[in-house]
């Protein structure tokens, strides 16, 4: 059998007419990852210092907090979609289903899990224990 039209071909159409469009998703969480990683490690080298309180009181800005959050989202998308291609790629029996859904649920928690931590420490730093 053939490759499929040329045309097909040069769009990046497979079999599932989804093309490129995951290879894009995966492109631009890939790119949205470096600038967040490179914000983030500028912004903790600029601190004064490392400790609790610099850490929180750094935390409470909302030019901190949001850019945090945003980065682990992309970065748990970015995650969940590079696992999604080898889960799909290599496992071929009725395990499949199974593994994705496990991926599903635990990229869920962990990343609700994270942003929930981040918004505990933006909100609550400062108040009393």
């Amino acid at each position: 059998m053939g490759d499929g039209t040329e045309i097909g071909r040069v769009r990046g159409l497979g079999s599932a007419h989804e093309g490129a469009d995951a290879w894009w998703h995966h492109k631009i969480s890939a790119g949205s990852n470096l600038i967040l990683v490179l914000w983030f490690l500028i912004s903790l080298a600029l601190l004064p210092a490392y400790d609790y309180a610099t850490i929180t009181g750094w935390l409470v800005q909302p030019l901190a907090a949001v850019p945090l959050i945003l980065l682990v989202v992309s970065v748990f998308y970015h995650f969940h979609h590079g696992l999604t291609v080898v889960i799909e790629d290599y496992q071929h029996d009725h395990t499949r289903f199974v593994l994705l859904l496990l991926l599903k649920y635990f990229t869920i928690a962990t990343a609700t899990l994270a942003i929930f931590s981040i918004l505990k420490v933006a909100f609550t730093a400062g108040a009393p224990l």
